[in-house]
């Protein structure tokens, strides 16, 4: 779902993915926001994976016997992990290695289909964001309150 806000396009929206693999990712994207959160959440049987482009770090929250030494949980069930990652921003490590696989002529990392793959589903959650404002009539009301 989205909502326009601030221009006549979705200002905000929350978006549910849920993959064959029964895999669920939460995106919330917002230009009115008061606060710069860029995190992508997945979650999956017995494991939640907390990825924040922000603060640079990936967390594995699985639900398991004991803890790992030295991370905070709120439940002793829960084991919590900081996955090692490589500090860099993630656009612009996307164009460079774009960027190499052209000079190089070699194989993007990402694939023409994959792209293409996310290009349809970026289409479609669009699409869905359009369905779903007519549905509930958010185009009519424009950011004013219904009349009662």
């Amino acid at each position: 779902m989205g909502l326009a806000i601030l221009s006549g396009k979705a200002d905000i929206a929350n978006v549910r993915l849920e993959f064959e693999s029964g895999c669920v990712a939460n995106f919330t994207a917002s230009r009115v926001s008061t606060e710069r959160v860029r995190k992508i959440r997945f979650f999956q049987p017995r494991q939640y994976v907390s990825l924040d482009y922000s603060r640079q770090d990936v967390l594995l929250f699985s639900v398991g016997e004991g803890q790992i030494p030295g991370t905070p949980s709120v439940n002793p069930q829960i084991k919590v992990a900081k996955l090692p990652i490589v500090a860099e921003e993630p656009l612009q490590a996307e164009l460079r290695s774009f960027l190499d696989s052209v000079r190089t002529r070699s194989q993007p990392l990402v694939s023409f289909e994959d792209g293409r793959r996310a290009l349809a589903l970026a289409l479609d959650i669009v699409a869905a964001i359009r369905e779903h404002s007519s549905k509930v009539q958010l185009d009519r009301l424009n950011g004013s309150l219904p009349n009662s």
